[in-house]
């Protein structure tokens, strides 16, 4: 799943984002940019059209191209942890390391091999904007989106949330925020993931992808790499507690989570010094 070609760049943000200590900050170039409004309008659109007919046709269509990507992208991919998932019985939120555009296909494939449900995925409005194919699959393929919209945020959003979680269905929530391409460590999470799960009352299902470099070349910059997902122990809400002492423990224990299975992973203690190792398949060492 190398997504790779002039990453140079991206990679010398991330190294100005690890010396800033801004382990959340947007590294990508290029990015689409687009005003709050013009964000929130495309998230209202995107999930009034869920209760279409048209929109459950290609629903449909979407979502099959996606599960059979799933199979094919993870034919070499290890799962490790599953007996986790045996006592989950209702909804959840899967939190997981965000270093890849298509990484999303390992929790997919996961949740097809575990608990043979649907996976929603909580992504950015603009990434509702692209054309083609994989504007269809954005705006098709089991998408919630987020907006910077407070009122949105607030209200729809969680509304659409509590949907899919009412039909014991999953959503994965990028907790890390921002996308930081091939980076192996976990990153410390936002509590927005953890704040939903307490208000809604489900366990977060946490994960951690740990990236191997296989030697093979894959095109000038990367070499190619495979996956082992972790799944670590399932985060309940305590229901003594309110949503946002709930939401800041259950941050705390999923960032711990990560950060164990990432040194028992690679064989070491996490520290936050840039190496060029941190990026995995990198050949420009």
């Amino acid at each position: 799943m190398i997504i790779g070609g002039d990453k140079e760049a991206v990679i010398a943000n991330i190294q100005e984002r690890v010396r800033a200590g801004e382990f959340n900050a947007k590294v990508e170039v290029g990015d689409p940019q687009m005003t709050v409004a013009a964000q929130a309008a495309i998230a209202e659109r995107a999930l009034a059209r869920h209760d279409r007919l048209d929109y459950h046709v290609n629903n449909l269509m979407a979502r099959g191209a996606m599960n059979v990507a799933a199979r094919v992208v993870n034919r070499h991919t290890r799962y490790t942890g599953m007996d986790h998932l045996r006592q989950l019985r209702g909804g959840a939120i899967i939190t997981s390391n965000h270093f890849n555009p298509l990484e999303n296909l390992i929790e997919r494939r996961l949740v097809q091999k575990t608990l043979h449900r649907r996976m929603f995925i909580v992504s950015q409005a603009t990434n509702l904007d692209f054309d083609g194919g994989l504007g269809f699959l954005m705006n098709y393929a089991d998408t919630i989106p987020i907006s910077p919209s407070t009122s949105y945020m607030a209200r729809t959003f969680p509304d659409a949330l509590a949907r899919v979680m009412a039909a014991n269905q999953l959503v994965l929530m990028y907790s890390e925020q921002e996308m930081w391409f091939n980076y192996r460590k976990p990153r410390p999470v936002k509590r927005g993931a953890y704040y939903y799960a307490a208000r809604l009352g489900v366990p977060i299902v946490s994960c951690f992808v740990e990236i191997q470099d296989t030697g093979k070349v894959d095109n000038a910059e990367f070499n190619q790499v495979r996956y082992v997902e972790h799944v670590l122990p399932l985060i309940y809400p305590d229901p003594r507690l309110d949503a946002r002492a709930n939401s800041e423990h259950m941050m705390a224990v999923d960032y711990q989570q990560k950060v164990a299975a990432y040194e028992q992973a690679y064989g070491g203690p996490l520290t936050y010094d840039f190496t060029p190792d941190d990026i995995a398949g990198w050949r420009q060492h």
